[in-house]
């Protein structure tokens, strides 16, 4: 069974400096509480992956804790831009930020790679676009059986995937998951998703985790919030203020 441990000892525990590391969610269970908690230890030099790069990873990047991000798509929802990940990008604010773009199709079917023990995966992708030249990690082979030209994109070196994909869970690595609730017994829900004891680490139990995120039953989505960092984010100052504020001096219960 997986332990059940403090968000910060688990953080402590299994986010090191120079890692790989997926924090997934579309909308849904995005894991903010974990994020901030690696923000407050300081954490350095991750490469960080994520689907759709949102507030969550513009934090992250402007508090300096990535060297390197691995997306499909990045910024606010209905928003606009992320200010931080751009300034990281165009000015090396707070330090230099490369980047591996890749197609929703291309970095869902990485995740699959790695979940399946495969070097790589292989799709129809990327056609029409320059993705496939500006990236390291896509290439092209021929079909052996009808000698169409596919893409083929490499598992990721994930090390700590948290609040993890159902790809990226199934890999042997160290697995964080932060849920609303702890319960002793769990109904069945149309569409819901069981992850076994044996691809998870340990657990953390953090109440509101996914603000401004929304976990269904639990929280709304906080759409004004996600309009608000519009602002906030724009200037370093008024960033680093908020941050400081509602980030490096909370301190999470249990």
């Amino acid at each position: 069974m997986a332990r059940i441990v403090a968000l910060a000892d688990g953080v402590a525990e299994l986010v090191h400096d120079g890692d790989c590391v997926a924090m997934e969610g579309f909308t849904h269970l995005i894991p903010f509480a974990a994020g901030h908690e690696i923000i407050r230890q300081g954490r350095r030099d991750l490469t960080l992956v994520r689907l759709t790069p949102d507030l969550l990873f513009d934090q992250m990047i402007g508090m300096g804790c990535a060297s390197k991000l691995v997306f499909s798509w990045g910024g606010n929802p209905g928003v606009g831009s992320l200010h931080r990940f751009r300034d990281a990008v165009e000015r090396q604010w707070p330090t230099a930020l490369a980047l591996d773009e890749h197609s929703h199709a291309g970095l869902t079917n990485r995740y699959v790679a790695g979940a399946s023990g495969l070097p790589f995966a292989v799709l129809r992708g990327y056609a029409g676009t320059d993705l496939g030249t500006a990236s390291k990690t896509v290439a092209s082979l021929q079909c052996p059986f009808t000698g169409e030209t596919l893409a083929a994109v490499p598992a990721p070196a994930l090390a700590t995937p948290l609040n993890p994909a159902r790809g990226a869970s199934a890999e042997e690595r160290r697995v964080l998951v932060t849920v609303e609730q702890i319960v002793d017994t769990l109904d069945p829900r149309p569409g819901s998703i069981v992850l076994p004891t044996w691809v998870i680490t340990a657990v953390s139990e953090v109440r509101g985790g996914s603000w401004p995120s929304y976990s269904q039953g639990y929280s709304d989505r906080d759409n004004r919030f996600y309009e608000e960092w519009d602002d906030l984010s724009r200037d370093r100052e008024s960033f680093r203020t908020w941050m400081v504020e509602h980030v490096l001096q909370v301190t999470v219960a249990g």
